[in-house]
């Protein structure tokens, strides 16, 4: 949920011009880059209230403060609310979370180095600002209505919308966070092929990343409470897209759906237009009553493809968002596990075997359950913690075959370590911290923010 893309004002007459925006994506392997990004909770470390965005040890001085590391502020209405840096950049999550887009690299080991030096930038400043974070995927102890809200108009505009579509929308704006990973194709049967290997295995992250049992102080009765939000979010735009595994499948299937996806918002001239709502098929027309007249840009396409929030989504690139956030080394595992499965030819053809007969049934149902169960959900004759570990060797054959080495000599597979040991265990990090409530934290979440903080 970052701010607008970067600015292209030519307008968009013709439907064909949609479809090519995603066919301009396809890049040869050698060019596959990997993306990561990562959102974090911010908090004071006196009385563990997030940060507002004003004040002295609020967020924008934060932002502020980190821009001695060579990062160049953004601004709107004379307020930093995002700092850029080559091709990364740091933007807030609606509540001020704070949310790392990483640049797109050439492999996990330079992955961990950027996610590395961040959290280093941020434990500086944040620090003199008597600040921490924390990575988990839903904010353990305080209540919505206790969470700021960050100046940037497209969040006022959803934040009155989202109310109109589902009961916590306004909890995954303000109290989620998560780690993504956005990978590339080479053509449009690579997208089609990963992104039903990738649409049919999400749950397998979303039970490995597990983290975020608790709500206002108390077990939530989820493992994984930020994916269970996504199901009362919005429908129109939320969910594990069944139509991707239908015959036909492609890029205007793809524009189809998002073009049957309500928008938010219309960017133009420093201001976010209220479209919330609205059609963007009439849009194409010239026939938004907000714009009357007006025809979309490609940056109104742009931003329009960022406001569809499915387990996998399709800009120029794929984006893996099933996961809750945590700790650094599973901001690396994230993307190693994802690169392994569908960066390697031999990788994806075992990954699409696995899940090739999956029915629509079964795919939702892993889904459904996986919030609350984990590891632990049914599987046909046994759990998804045996289709887990199935996918993890798979991965880490692909990271293997790679071959990818650091200055030391290390390839890739050290970084999908975390996961193994999840998966060998059957115990997710919320079951973790849930073991800890009850035994040494006493019933109380507080020392989550001391022991898990960055």
């Amino acid at each position: 949920m970052s701010g607008p893309s970067s600015a292209n004002d030519t307008e968009i007459t013709d439907y064909r011009q949609l479809v090519d925006v995603m066919a301009s994506g396809e890049k040869p392997p050698e060019d596959w880059r990997i993306g990561t990004e990562h959102e974090k909770f911010g908090f004071r470390l006196d009385d563990l209230r997030p940060p507002t965005f004003d004040g002295e040890r609020g967020i924008e001085a934060l932002l502020k403060g980190l821009t001695r590391f060579g990062w160049a502020p953004i601004e709107e209405h004379g307020r930093v609310i995002a700092l850029s840096k080559d091709m990364a950049s740091v933007t807030l999550e609606p509540a001020g979370q704070l949310e790392l887009s990483g640049a797109p690299l050439a492999n996990i080991h330079e992955t961990c180095m950027e996610v590395g030096t961040h959290l280093r930038e941020v434990r500086a400043v944040a620090d003199e600002l008597q600040l921490g974070f924390l990575g988990m995927g839903f904010q353990p102890k305080w209540r919505r209505d206790e969470m700021p809200w960050m100046p940037k108009g497209r969040y006022q505009i959803m934040r009155n919308y989202m109310p109109k579509v589902g009961s916590l929308g306004l909890d995954m704006m303000t109290r989620t966070c998560t780690v993504q990973v956005n990978l590339d194709y080479a053509t449009e049967a690579d997208m089609v092929k990963k992104f039903r290997v990738s649409l049919a295995l999400q749950p397998i992250a979303t039970a490995l990343f597990a983290d975020s049992p608790f709500t206002e102080g108390q077990p939530n009765g989820y493992l994984s409470y930020r994916s269970q939000i996504w199901t009362d979010t919005d429908r129109d735009r939320t969910g594990m897209l069944d139509f991707v595994f239908e015959d036909g499948f492609g890029y205007e299937r793809y524009v189809d759906y998002l073009l049957d996806v309500p928008m938010y918002f219309s960017y133009r001239d420093g201001e976010y237009i209220d479209a919330s709502g609205k059609s963007f098929r009439k849009f194409l027309r010239g026939e938004l009553d907000v714009l009357p007249g007006k025809l979309p840009t490609f940056t109104d396409w742009n931003d329009h493809m960022t406001t569809a929030f499915p387990e996998v989504r399709l800009k120029k690139f794929l984006e893996m968002r099933g996961a809750d956030g945590g700790p650094w080394n599973r901001l690396c595992a994230l993307p190693a596990f994802w690169v392994g499965l569908l960066y390697d030819d031999a990788a994806l053809d075992a990954a699409w075997d696995l899940v090739k007969d999956f029915s629509l049934v079964e795919r939702n149902q892993l889904r459904d359950d996986v919030p609350r169960l984990g590891l632990r959900t049914p599987f046909r004759d046994g759990s998804l913690r045996e289709l887990a570990v199935e996918a993890l060797k798979i991965a880490h054959a692909g990271l293997r075959r790679r071959a990818v080495l650091s200055s030391n000599g290390a390839d890739e597979t050290s970084f999908i370590e975390p996961l193994l040991e999840i998966a060998d265990a059957g115990l997710t990090p919320a079951e973790h911290k849930l073991a800890l409530f009850s035994g040494p934290w006493k019933g109380s979440v507080d020392p989550v923010f001391r022991e898990y903080a960055y």
